[in-house]
């Protein structure tokens, strides 16, 4: 596998079935030696004035090789290097966007983002304020956001998502994506496998609630989980062809949401944990865990709970009162047997382990009473039909919550 590549082919027919004309799908290149590529883009795009946004360690990894590289070609380099918080961690909060926007000089032809989550959200929330375009330059395999125009930021200590800008182009080296701890890589898978089941409460919330849907969407997100899986001893040996498949999905994953324009293929109720339990970290002012980590371990949980829940439901003994009651009798077959296909919680742990991440709430430090309070509240985050959202509907007092 010498370069991997995002189909772009079937992204462009998911263009045309859902009519986003005005979607640009930027240039992906992921192989090796990519960052030597970006030197001949700017120039093409008339670039020369060039912010370099990175952190304390994505400075080392690939903010200096680059800076010298553009500066070879005679490009104008301006390096704003983030500050961590207390935790000694870059936040996406509005000191920390307010440093950008102050040491950036005005005149700033393009803004690449070296990094991963954080950085990107940081840039594409300036850019898309100061209408400057932005590269995208991974160095870490850690999440499917960074071709995506949402932007999750910490404003006065809560967490919102804004929609703002994507990326020209993403420049993925697959020799930066091997230098990153195995924990940024793991994270990154655990992001992925996360959509087992923010496909299956898509489809849920399209049977029940007749929320859009889109088959072709779903089958792209699938693929992307299934050639993860695949290939996780690769990823886990953190070898080329892992990471290039691991980063190609989460690029895929993020190029559905931009098409879309909403997160459903990759978002569902262990996503919904995971946020909630990032709100409650904010609030106590505690120090952050890495999104594809959490979305990992609550993945595990929210499927113990579905198995669980069909297990035990009885649908003919409901009453009519119960919010979708009629649509879940209908589709009630359809949706037990799809829980009944998704792996078990145990399969997914002994995957999360495989490839280094950590695999229960007690590896995060989450505590169990806040495991359970995000299964009873968690739904409440986004205005979706999910399979969380049915059982607090149901059953939200007679079933065991796994831990």
């Amino acid at each position: 596998m010498r370069g991997a590549k995002v189909n772009k082919e079937v992204i462009n027919q998911l263009i045309n079935e859902v009519k986003a004309e005005n979607v640009i799908i930027p240039k992906v290149v992921i192989e090796k030696g990519a960052l030597q590529q970006i030197t001949s883009y700017v120039k093409k795009r008339n670039f020369s004035k060039l912010v370099l946004v990175v952190d304390e360690n994505t400075k080392s990894v690939a903010g200096h090789a680059l800076e010298s590289l553009l500066e070879n070609e005679e490009n104008l380099v301006t390096i704003v290097e983030l500050k961590p918080n207390q935790h000694g961690q870059v936040i996406a909060n509005e000191e920390t966007l307010v440093q950008l926007l102050v040491e950036m000089p005005n005149d700033t032809h393009a803004i690449l983002a070296i990094g991963s989550g954080t950085i990107h959200d940081v840039v594409r929330f300036v850019s898309y304020k100061m209408n400057i375009p932005f590269i995208s330059v991974p160095t870490a395999a850690s999440v499917d956001g960074f071709t995506s125009k949402g932007a999750p930021l910490i404003f006065r200590g809560f967490k919102e998502t804004i929609q703002t800008a994507s990326p020209l182009a993403v420049f993925v080296d697959i020799d930066v994506l091997k230098t990153a701890p195995q924990k940024m890589t793991a994270a990154g898978f655990g992001d992925m496998i996360g959509k087992y089941t923010s496909l299956l409460d898509w489809k849920i919330s399209h049977l029940i609630a007749h929320e859009p849907y889109n088959k072709l969407a779903a089958t792209i997100t699938k693929k992307s989980l299934e050639a993860c899986v695949k290939y996780v001893q690769q990823i886990a040996a953190n070898e080329d062809d892992g990471l290039k498949i691991l980063m190609q999905s989460l690029i895929e994953s993020g190029l559905v949401m931009l098409v879309l324009d909403f997160s459903r293929p990759a978002s569902g109720s262990e996503h919904h944990l995971s946020h909630y339990w990032e709100m409650e970290l904010l609030k106590n002012d505690e120090k952050q865990l890495l999104h594809g980590a959490k979305v990992g371990v609550a993945l595990a949980i929210i499927i113990d709970l579905y198995k669980q829940f069909v297990a035990n439901f009885e649908i003919d003994h409901m009453s009519s009162n119960y919010m979708y009651i009629e649509h879940v009798r209908e589709h009630w077959p359809n949706i037990k047997e799809m829980i009944n296909e998704l792996p078990n919680g145990n399969e997914v742990r002994s995957l999360l382990q495989e490839v280094g991440g950590p695999a229960t709430s007690k590896e995060l430090n989450i505590p169990d009473q806040l495991v359970r309070d995000s299964l009873n509240e968690a739904y409440h985050l986004r205005d979706r039909c999910t399979g969380l959202l049915l059982i607090n509907q149901f059953k939200k007092h007679n079933i065991n919550i796994p831990i």
